[in-house]
């Protein structure tokens, strides 16, 4: 159903307009004129406006002119007396999308144009809003550790519940977010996610939020806002845990009210959207530094579900592993390579710290070195099990540092032990990306 504006001068016609659409379950709202329809849309969100061509003062033409100019994603539908056609067309060269002439013949004809418009809205933000996903891998091949887990989000996926997944860096919390997805009443909507830790705090809030033109320097359009495109569908919060402490309080805003507001915008937005989070962060253990607000915690956590890390689900490596190198050989543009028995055992032999992330990894640098139509060992280039570094009371020499000098140290090891790769440092010491340049800044590691 969808939220609709109807705009016309005439009460009869504008009170008959409305409950019409009305019976058919859309919520409308009424203007008499194209002033007070502006003022509206400025206000609050529509997916469509039908809007009467002649009135006094604002007519419907201008009226559409404005909205273009400044929320073209709405779509309108215009009414036009006997003999005056010609206007309908220009105002569908506009961007309308189509005219219905006075007097309406009935609401049945209304319905079915209001409908219409509305499926071409959804269609526009769905392509906007979503990509291929073609290909996707499925949740588990078998595993009898991932069981009770698909049990549960298929439940889960036939509610409206809020969801948060828990697990390690590359369990597939994402694919699980999708699966949710495909499987709910919302399948046909959109499904945006969005990875809270590789975007700058400003960045991020316009990232979900959107902003208005001229809210801060470089703004020079408007832009809407991911939560906005995933209106009727799913949205995904990827690493929720590095959630800055002023983006939690809009967050949990969101998920209390389903409404919100672009950055330096006035106008609110309202969404009906289902959420999915994730995090590989300890979040009771961030509300108890005080750096997770706890309300949102109980907001997003409605329905946990932990993914098991690869080492626990060892009947999936190898048909993860086949269908992982298959995609890197398609995106390498060569044939499938088969992976020879040596090959296989030294897969399951993996200790895969890094999970599917990491089994992906290694089988696209293999298919990069592999020469002739299969996979050897030598090609996987499997790294030992790291030996997790001894507990600080136990390293010589740390009797009174301080945490802070601690966590430096932690820091200096890590980066050592990836050959400096900042990335994997980042999975190794659990936390993300974005946090772990800030320590760095912070202890000038450079």
């Amino acid at each position: 159903m969808g939220r609709i504006l109807v705009v016309d001068d005439e009460e009869g016609v504008r009170s008959f307009l409305a409950e019409s659409l009305e019976l058919d379950g859309h919520h409308v709202e009424e203007a008499a004129s194209g002033e007070e329809a502006l003022a509206l849309l400025r206000a609050k969100s529509f997916d469509l406006v039908l809007t009467d061509l002649r009135m006094p003062g604002m007519d419907g033409m201008q009226l559409l002119e404005k909205v273009q100019a400044e929320q073209p994603e709405v779509e309108f539908i215009v009414l036009t007396a006997h003999g005056n056609v010609e206007s309908a067309v220009q105002a569908m060269k506009l961007g309308a999308f189509d005219f219905i002439q006075k007097p309406v013949s009935g609401p049945a004809e209304l319905r079915l144009l209001a409908a219409r418009a509305l499926e071409r809205r959804k269609l526009r933000d769905h392509a906007e809003a979503t990509r291929a996903t073609a290909g996707e891998p499925v949740l588990s091949h078998g595993d009898p550790a991932m069981q009770p887990v698909v049990e549960a989000l298929k439940k889960v996926a036939r509610t409206h519940a809020t969801v948060l997944l828990l697990g390690e860096s590359g369990t597939g919390k994402e694919v699980a977010a999708r699966a949710i997805h495909r499987m709910s009443d919302r399948a046909r909507g959109p499904f945006v996610a969005i990875n809270c830790a590789t975007l700058s705090e400003n960045l991020l809030e316009s990232e979900l939020f959107g902003h208005e033109k001229g809210a801060f320097t470089g703004a020079t359009e408007r832009k809407r806002g991911r939560i906005e495109l995933a209106d009727g569908g799913t949205f995904f919060l990827d690493e929720v845990g590095e959630l800055k402490p002023a983006l939690q309080a809009r967050l949990l805003r969101v998920l209390q009210e389903r409404a919100f507001e672009r950055v330096g915008g006035t106008r609110t937005l309202e969404v009906d959207v289902r959420w999915i989070a994730a995090t590989h962060q300890d979040l009771r253990g961030k509300i108890a530094e005080g750096t997770f607000r706890e309300d949102l915690y109980h907001r997003l956590s409605v329905f946990p579900v932990r993914l098991p890390p690869l080492r626990d689900r060892p009947a999936d490596i190898l048909p993860l592993a086949e269908v992982l190198l298959a995609r890197a050989c398609h995106e390498l543009k060569r044939p499938v390579l088969k992976l020879s028995e040596p090959a296989r055992k030294a897969l399951l032999g993996g200790h895969w710290t890094g999970n599917i992330r990491e089994l992906a990894n290694a089988l696209e640098r293999a298919a990069i070195l592999a020469d002739g139509d299969t996979l050897e060992p030598r090609h996987l280039l499997i790294e030992p099990a790291r030996t997790p570094p001894p507990a600080a009371e136990a390293v010589p020499g740390v009797e009174g540092l301080s945490l802070e000098e601690l966590e430096r140290r932690a820091i200096v090891q890590a980066l050592e032990s990836v050959g400096g790769n900042r990335r994997e440092a980042a999975e190794r010491l659990g936390i993300g990306l974005r946090t772990l340049y800030e320590k760095l800044k912070r202890y000038k590691l450079g």
